[in-house]
């Protein structure tokens, strides 16, 4: 498995933007299905996007659907995600994520998780 370090949270105002960046480790990135989950507080951890292995092929839950876009640079072995138009709703801890399987990364059983950063949006 791969190892998986956030970064990029932070407090923002609402209508603003983040870019969270997660870094993998090792030389088999570009063969890993990556996706981004995030927990509010007090809630379950939630399913907001995910990437094939070539970036070929995204998928968004419909909360963040035309405001956020996951990425990734193979070269970099890292995974992104821009969240524009943020709102008070979306504060939360975001969690990278990384499997060999897709379907197994978008039901949020990965075999990989980062440590989460922490993006709070202010109203």
């Amino acid at each position: 498995q791969v190892q998986l370090v956030e970064s990029g949270g932070g407090l923002v105002q609402a209508g603003g933007s983040l870019r969270l960046s997660c870094a993998a480790s090792g030389r088999t990135f570009s063969t890993y299905a990556m996706g981004w989950f995030r927990q509010a507080s007090g809630k379950e951890r939630e399913f907001v996007a995910r990437i094939n292995w070539s970036g070929g092929s995204t998928y968004y839950a419909d909360s963040v659907k035309g405001r956020f876009t996951i990425s990734r640079d193979n070269a970099k072995n890292t995974v992104y995600l821009q969240m524009n138009s943020l709102k008070p709703q979306d504060t939360a801890v975001y969690y990278c994520a990384a499997d060999k399987s897709l379907s197994t990364v978008v039901a949020g059983r990965p075999g990989s998780w980062g440590q989460g950063t922490q993006v709070t949006v202010s109203s």
